[in-house]
C-alpha cells in the first residue's frame, strides 16, 4: 500500500489537474448552461449555483465531522486498551441529525418549486414589441428521426433543421414526436422538455439578444441521436419580420414528396425551408 503522503499528493495532483482541464471551458459554447442567454436560462443558472452552493456546504459539513472523529478518536498507544461504553441512543443527536436534513430538504425544494412554477408561464409582451412581432409567436416543434421541424401557424412558415426568433421576445413552443420519445434542448436559452408521440407539451424560451445558439435532442433516440442537432437564430424584430415576407414570398411550398422525406429516419445534408406548413 501506498505511504498516506504520497495518496494526498496523488489526490492534490488530479484534483490540479481536472481544475486546469475545466479553466479551457470557459468559453460559452463548451458549456452554455453555465452561461445562460435569456431569462429562463438565467433563472435556472441561479437554482443550479443556489443548489451547488447548499450541497457543497453539506459536503465539507460531513469531511469535517470526519476528519474530526478520525483524528480525535483514533487508536493510540496510551488507549490501546480503551473498551467504549455500552450507550442506548442519544436523544439529543438523533434529534439533530434528524432535523438538519429536513431542513436542507426545505432549503433545496422551496426555491426549486418557486422558481419551477414561476417558468411555467411567459411573461407578457410589451405593447411596442407586440406591435413589431405580432400578439404572440407560437412555433410547433416536431422531433422526427433523426431531425426536428418548426412550424409557424400564424405564418405558415416551415423549417427543418433551425428556427428563427425575434430576440427579447417569449416564444412559446409546442412539442410533439412522430417516432421515438425526444427531448427539445438549447441549453444557453433553457431547460429541457419532452417531446413524445400523441401529446403536445409547451415550453417557452426568450433570447436576452441576437445570435445564433445550438440545440440538440437530450432524450437517446437512435443512431442518429448524436446529429439531431439545429441552430435558434435570434433577430431583431425588424430582422425577423424581414425573413416572415422573405420566406413567404421566396421559399418553396411544401410536397408531399418532400414531406415524406422528411418524415423518413435519417439524417438531412442541409436545413430546408418552406412556405407552407401543409403539403401542396
Amino acid at each position: 500500500m501506498k505511504p498516506s503522503g504520497r495518496r494526498v499528493r496523488s489526490l492534490f495532483i488530479i484534483v490540479g489537474l481536472s481544475m486546469l482541464a475545466l479553466a479551457g471551458c470557459d468559453d460559452p459554447k463548451y458549456m452554455p448552461v453555465l452561461s445562460p442567454q435569456g431569462p429562463v436560462a438565467r433563472s435556472e443558472y441561479y437554482l443550479i449555483l443556489y443548489s451547488f452552493i447548499v450541497m457543497l456546504l453539506v459536503v465539507l459539513g460531513v469531511f469535517v465531522i470526519y476528519f474530526y472523529v478520525i483524528t480525535k478518536y483514533r487508536a493510540r498507544p496510551e488507549n490501546k486498551d480503551y473498551v467504549p461504553p455500552e450507550i442506548e441512543g442519544n436523544t439529543k443527536w438523533e434529534t439533530i441529525w434528524t432535523v438538519i436534513p429536513i431542513i436542507i430538504v426545505i432549503a433545496l425544494a422551496i426555491p426549486t418549486v418557486a422558481v419551477t412554477y414561476k417558468l411555467v408561464k411567459p411573461p407578457k409582451v410589451e405593447a411596442a414589441t407586440t406591435a413589431a412581432t405580432g400578439k404572440s409567436l407560437t412555433i410547433d416543434v416536431i422531433a422526427e428521426q433523426w431531425k426536428w421541424v418548426f412550424k409557424y401557424p400564424a405564418q405558415n412558415i416551415e423549417t427543418v433543421n433551425y428556427v428563427n426568433i425575434p430576440a427579447g421576445v417569449p416564444v412559446n413552443f409546442e412539442l410533439t414526436a412522430s417516432g421515438p420519445i425526444n427531448a427539445f434542448w438549447v441549453p444557453a436559452l433553457g431547460g429541457m422538455e419532452y417531446a413524445m408521440p400523441g401529446m403536445n407539451l409547451k415550453l417557452w424560451l426568450e433570447a436576452d439578444h441576437p445570435g445564433t445558439y445550438q440545440g440538440r435532442s437530450g432524450q437517446y433516440s437512435g443512431r442518429g441521436f448524436a446529429h439531431m442537432t439545429f441552430n435558434v437564430n435570434a433577430q431583431t424584430a425588424a430582422d425577423f419580420a424581414k425573413w416572415v415576407q422573405t420566406t413567404q414570398q421566396t421559399a418553396p411550398k411544401l410536397t408531399q414528396q418532400a414531406q415524406d422525406q422528411i418524415q423518413k429516419p435519417g439524417l438531412l445534408s442541409k436545413p430546408l425551408t418552406f412556405s407552407s406548413t401543409e403539403p401542396q
